[in-house]
């Protein structure tokens, strides 16, 4: 199967049912409309068969897959290939907790040459991440983030889905040659994800890390570093997770994630202006390091808080030991220069938890 000759494939059906419709019709406007939407129908559903084996069948998705190789080429460096295997084995292992279907299709994934900040999930549960984006994201927690948010499309079938909804529209418009084409080279850039598949996503993210290892403070903190780094306007910056216009503002889904952040740690910890707050009451003001701001440092401490407060570790004596403030076996947050002394933050924690 060449997944990328559908025009080709579909073309003689579809001048068939026009050829079938003409003889047996008067040439008026209306028979003309319906040879189109006949036509149009026969090739939808060709296209529709060819997304489906693309996304489902194994040979499908892994000629698919080889394809995204082609167009992007690979990057065999091994540290950045060790993180990411990691990486996705355990969110693997965590999506397996709520979605078992993940055992069914498992990802492909590489990373490519790509210079822009970007990572996308398509047809066939194939991933590539840009090389860029381990610049960018020092935090294996963040990188965690942008791939569980990813798998969150894969999982509800959101590129397939994509793929198909642009079918229809274009056929009517008939202003595209080689239709089949495009459409897999949309879905292949993750065209026709939705605002609402975006945040359904993000909202998939947030459960995903929160079954894994990786700090839930993560989901917030990467969209403050895209805020500290290109401003909230998603036009400004690339292609990250797909962005553009038609996708929420950095702003929004940073502030999603802090609210169920909050809402994960029983409402007890959440985050203001650089500022960690329990229980209403400030823990500590942040302060920033030489590649992390103040607000980014303080979601990963209020994540932290916040799985302390989940698994009931607020219970616990809050202790410091080497640099490090731990609540109960939780550790809180390792504390810097510029941060307040360790034995304040350390008695203040315990006198509010």
């Amino acid at each position: 199967m060449k997944i990328l000759s559908l025009a080709k494939k579909v073309a003689a059906t579809v001048s068939a049912a026009a050829v079938i419709f003409a003889v047996s019709s008067p040439k008026t406007e209306a028979a003309n409309i319906w040879g189109t939407l006949i036509g149009g129908a026969v090739y939808s559903a060709q296209l529709d068969s060819e997304i489906r084996a693309i996304n489902n069948d194994e040979k499908g998705r892994q000629q698919f897959f080889e394809a995204m190789k082609q167009k992007y080429g690979v990057n065999n460096d091994p540290n950045l290939n060790n993180r990411l295997d990691t990486i996705m084995y355990n969110l693997t292992e965590a999506i397996g907790k709520v979605d078992s279907s993940i055992n069914d299709k498992p990802y492909n994934y590489f990373i490519n040459k790509d210079t822009s900040f970007n990572a996308f999930c398509t047809l066939g549960h194939n991933i590539s991440v840009n090389t860029v984006l381990f610049n960018h994201l020092e935090s294996d927690d963040e990188i965690a983030v942008v791939l569980a948010h990813e798998m969150g499309h894969g999982q509800k079938d959101h590129p397939a889905k994509g793929a198909r909804k642009s079918i229809l529209p274009m056929i009517v418009a008939s202003t595209v040659n080689n239709i089949g084409g495009v459409i897999l080279a949309n879905a292949l850039n993750n065209q026709g994800i939705t605002k609402p598949m975006e945040r359904e996503a993000d909202a998939l993210a947030f459960e995903y890390i929160t079954h894994s290892n990786y700090n839930p403070g993560a989901c917030a903190a990467v969209w403050q570093r895209v805020i500290d780094q290109s401003g909230d306007n998603p036009d400004t910056f690339v292609t990250f997770l797909a962005g553009g216009s038609d996708h929420p503002s950095h702003a929004s889904r940073r502030d999603t994630y802090a609210k169920k952040l909050r809402e994960y740690s029983k409402d007890n910890v959440e985050v203001k202006e650089g500022v960690v707050k329990i229980k209403g009451k400030d823990f500590a003001v942040i302060a920033p390091t030489n590649s992390m701001s103040a607000k980014e440092r303080a979601f990963f401490v209020a994540g932290n808080l916040a799985a302390a407060y989940k698994n009931g570790h607020n219970k616990k004596e809050v202790t410091a030991q080497n640099g490090v403030i731990y609540m109960g076996p939780q550790p809180i947050m390792t504390v810097l220069d510029g941060d307040e002394n360790i034995d304040v933050l350390t008695e203040r924690l315990n006198s509010i938890k």
